[in-house]
């Protein structure tokens, strides 16, 4: 990452413009997912599930996906305050409301969507999930809520939440040692939900690509970190695209206010990214670095997904 930034000073461009001519891809900014309700490992709850995100979009450039990420979060704040719940806040910046049932939490921000003056559905704000079950896997099984469940369980708990939620992405929707349950997963919804791995794949492009033989995905979650180097993050990346992954840059719960992967969302043209709720400086540092960048180029096509 220090190379990449010296070589874009060197060349006297903005860093993603030094990063992407590199790759044939039309630079441009992404659908911007907020963390706004947190549990799981992020969070001293008893929701099992651990990000509920929500989407914008709708959004017609990235300045108005801000603006709707900040208004619901906000109504959301409102709304738990008022039902009693207790509004501190998990890891990256979501609240963290003793809840317990995943379907509840939903419930409430579909209602909370609307609260804010926007339609939850792909038009409007959307939700996407990242349950990171492996956390919550055991002995073949999942606890959620304290009720024991099979992959296939899982599966059809997914496929119910799908019809009567507007969830258009699941990450991390099953362990990273349950493969074949993957497959099963991808099989039953891989058509009508992003269905993105993270803790399976680790952005190590060997790993994405045994996936993507094995068909159990659909899209990758990209997390420089993880796999060490930028180098290697474009390998990872260029193997999605060829495959017809999509992919979601990343940021991690122990972050700092760079701003690197906003460039690289911009860079890649990958077209998403999440980078934790519309709260705390590191996180709110990448949605402003896209605000920015947008700013100085409005040539750059927007496109909400």
């Amino acid at each position: 990452m220090a190379a990449a930034r010296i070589e874009a000073r060197i060349q006297n461009l903005p860093l993603w413009r030094s990063l992407a001519p590199a790759r044939d891809l039309p630079a441009r900014p992404g659908a911007l997912c907020f963390n706004v309700l947190n549990g799981g490992a992020h969070a001293p709850n008893s929701l099992d599930f651990q990000e509920f995100m929500i989407t914008p979009l709708g959004a017609p450039s990235v300045a108005e996906a801000v603006r709707a990420g900040a208004e619901v979060y906000a109504a959301l704040r409102r709304r738990l305050s008022g039902k009693g719940f207790v509004t501190g806040l998990g890891d990256e910046g979501g609240f963290a409301p003793d809840i317990a049932r995943p379907e509840d939490v939903l419930t409430e921000l579909v209602a909370t969507i609307a609260d804010a003056g926007y339609t939850p559905d792909r038009d409007g704000v959307a939700i996407a999930l990242d349950p990171a079950a492996s956390e919550f896997y055991r002995d073949g099984l999942y606890t959620v809520a304290g009720e024991k469940l099979s992959s296939d369980d899982m599966i059809s708990r997914y496929g119910e939440i799908a019809d009567r939620y507007p969830v258009w992405s699941l990450e991390d929707g099953l362990a990273e040692q349950d493969w074949d349950g993957w497959q099963r997963l991808n099989a039953a919804l891989g058509d009508r939900v992003q269905l993105v791995g993270d803790d399976i794949l680790v952005t190590n492009p060997a790993i994405i690509a045994e996936a993507i033989e094995r068909n159990i995905a659909n899209a990758a979650l990209i997390k420089p970190n993880q796999i060490g180097t930028v180098t290697e993050t474009l390998e990872a990346m260029r193997l999605c695209r060829e495959a017809g992954w999509a992919q979601m840059i990343s940021h991690r719960s122990g972050e700092t206010p760079d701003t690197f992967i906003a460039d690289l969302t911009v860079a890649t043209g990958c077209g998403q990214i999440k980078s934790g709720a519309p709260a705390r400086g590191e996180r709110v540092a990448k949605y402003n670095r896209l605000i920015q960048i947008e700013s100085e180029h409005p040539e750059l096509p927007y496109r909400g997904t």
